[in-house]
């Protein structure tokens, strides 16, 4: 199995970030405008990406301003069974977020297209918690 795992360093608070990763307002600034986000461990997150159908995450684990974990089940094929766990940690006044995708079945093109979005996604996480404007799936130009 392969597993993707990227850090970005933000100049905010655990909490700033934690906020964003857990609530729609922080997601549909970050990742789509179009999501629905539950606030409680066992709720299901619902993102969509244009005409794609949707993708459909359970919240495993909410360890507040510390670890988001979700388990996807219902996306692409190739993400269905995988978890996205969101790992948080102050560190010198700025808080590192550690990105983690784990269980692909194998390295393929499409885990390595992810591999490069789920890097994007941490910048524009880090733009919306420093500046107030994220770069949501709309407004990208792949």
């Amino acid at each position: 199995m392969a597993n993707i795992e990227i850090t970005n360093y933000l100049n905010v608070s655990p909490q700033v970030v934690y906020q964003a990763l857990t609530s729609t307002k922080g997601l549909s600034e970050t990742w789509t405008q179009q999501c629905n986000v539950a606030e409680e461990k066992g709720g299901i997150n619902v993102f969509e990406f244009g005409d794609e159908s949707p993708t459909k995450f359970r919240i495993e684990e909410l360890i507040t301003n510390k670890k988001i974990r979700w388990l996807c089940i219902e996306s692409d094929p190739e993400w269905v069974g995988t978890t996205v766990t969101f790992e948080l940690e102050e560190k010198n006044g700025q808080t590192s977020v550690t990105l983690k995708q784990k269980n692909w079945k194998e390295m393929t093109e499409f885990y390595r297209w992810c591999n490069y979005n789920w890097g994007f996604f941490l910048y524009s996480l880090k733009q919306y918690c420093e500046e107030g404007k994220g770069i949501p799936f709309q407004e990208r130009n792949f």
